[in-house]
């Protein structure tokens, strides 16, 4: 089913939220983050949820979410909202409405996700009348009120006018039961067999589990199929292509997020295994890649930033990292709000910093940040600590670190700190400028107090330029 309509604005008193400066407004300064509310509960709707956030091909900055007349789920009246920024987030167009109907019909959880090649935007979201996601039937039959309905819009003209579309005899498996479009931004994979290939991440439940799933396209959104779902355990998740062309899914789940990787495009996955990196209290993340056109050779190509609320038992706290060797381990974090909090999602802005939305306080307001590399601080460097295989108490000895500059820019001259346990010792060392990719070994003496035995842990921070990174390490001491 189709149709094509021009999107309506909320009245005028939406002018006077978060219309934040002017279009004249300066850049932002390097190294701070900018924040504004895109929305006041009560202004406009009673309430607001769900936010959705990408950048189109023209570089404008488009922001959705639900307009909802209570904080409950599908089944309710929710509809889909808009706004746009054509100035990198400085400043924002009036809200307008993609998708709304009488009651009882409502629309919720919105995904942006932009084709690359053709420009297109989609913004995937349910389509629910009777029943939401616990309670959808099974079927995928389109006019069922009571199946959980998949909808997409798409824009040819930036977002200012939606075209509505149901696939949901495309991508649901008569025999499931609930399933939606996991809110915030799906992907285009850049690289490989499936390059052009766009992917939609889904929630979906099967024989009362919940799992993850990913919905593809390779002819830019005119077919759709659903590739294996991964779980059970699935939520809310979030895909991102690697470097190397492998797509790794985050999946939301406490008291750690869960990870599961494809190499083929998003069709099948392995099973999820836990990141004690990323606690999490089982709230919706984001994850991207920070630079996705870069070639594998480029070390910014490995680099991967995650938005989370870092807390395993509330929404609050919402942080981002950045990892430094796609994934697999997260030096670099930093507190945006240490609040309350819950939803947040990340997009590349066009001037090469990130943009932020998140639901602020307590879902009073969806506020958007912008920040860059610098204001998030660290840096990318492999640190490893080798020490001797047996340290004797009260002896001196020496412990190697190694560290590796992993950025594309020089690092220069620094310094490394061990970090060691109360009663031992061990100095500052100096460490010289490493070019991207350089490495170096620094020898650092430590003196073992007499009457120390068992295990003990070191951490060594590597300080270049003002920033930091560190790492860890176990060793053994004898008497």
């Amino acid at each position: 089913m189709q149709r094509t309509v021009p999107v309506a604005l909320f009245g005028a008193a939406m002018l006077v939220v978060a219309v934040t400066g002017t279009a004249q407004a300066a850049a932002p300064a390097p190294g701070t983050l900018t924040s504004q509310d895109l929305t006041v509960d009560g202004v406009g709707s009673p309430h607001y949820r769900i936010p959705a956030l990408t950048t189109s091909v023209r570089g404008t900055v488009l922001a959705a979410y639900d307009a909802r007349p209570t904080l409950a789920d599908l089944p309710s009246n929710i509809g889909i909202v808009l706004r746009r920024s054509t100035d990198g987030g400085t400043t924002w167009q009036a809200q307008q409405v993609v998708r709304k109907d009488a009651a009882p019909k409502g629309y919720g959880d919105p995904s942006l996700l932009v084709d690359r090649t053709t420009g297109r935007i989609f913004l995937f979201y349910a389509a629910g009348v009777n029943q939401g996601f616990a309670g959808s039937a099974t079927g995928n039959d389109e006019s069922d009120p009571d199946v959980l309905q998949a909808d997409y819009s798409y824009s040819d003209d930036d977002g200012l006018t939606w075209t509505h579309r149901r696939i949901t005899k495309q991508i649901k498996d008569p025999a499931w039961a609930g399933m939606f479009a996991a809110s915030g931004e799906g992907i285009q994979l850049r690289n490989g067999t499936h390059r052009g290939r766009l992917i939609q991440q889904y929630a979906v439940r099967i024989n009362g589990a919940n799992y993850a799933a990913s919905a593809y396209s390779d002819d830019h959104g005119a077919t759709w199929k659903m590739g294996k779902p991964v779980g059970p355990g699935g939520d809310e998740n979030k895909t991102v292509e690697l470097n190397d062309g492998t797509v790794m899914l985050n999946n939301r789940s406490a008291p750690y997020r869960t990870i599961a990787y494809s190499t083929d495009g998003g069709a099948t996955y392995t099973p999820f295994v836990q990141d004690t990196a990323l606690p999490d209290p089982a709230n919706n993340a984001s994850v991207i890649r920070y630079a996705p056109d870069a070639p594998a050779s480029d070390p910014q190509s490995s680099w991967l930033l995650f938005s989370n609320t870092e807390d395993t038992g509330s929404r609050r706290n919402l942080t981002v990292k950045m990892s430094c060797d796609n994934g697999r381990t997260w030096p670099i974090r930093k507190v945006v709000d240490p609040g309350a909090a819950a939803y947040s999602t990340l997009t590349r802005l066009p001037d090469g910093r990130v943009g932020l939305l998140y639901e602020r306080g307590d879902y009073e307001h969806i506020t958007y940040d912008s920040f860059d590399l610098k204001w998030l601080g660290g840096t990318c460097a492999d640190v490893t600590i080798t020490p001797p295989a047996t340290l004797k108490a009260g002896t001196g000895a020496e412990v190697t670190v190694r560290v590796v500059n992993r950025m594309d820019v020089t690092r220069s001259a620094g310094t490394i700190d061990l970090t060691v346990p109360s009663g031992w010792t061990a100095r500052q060392t100096a460490i010289p400028a490493l070019n991207p990719g350089q490495g170096a070994n620094i020898r650092i003496p430590v003196t073992v107090p007499a009457g120390a035995s068992g295990s003990a842990a070191l951490t060594a921070t590597y300080r270049a330029d003002g920033k930091q990174a560190q790492g860890t390490a176990k060793v053994t001491v004898s008497p």
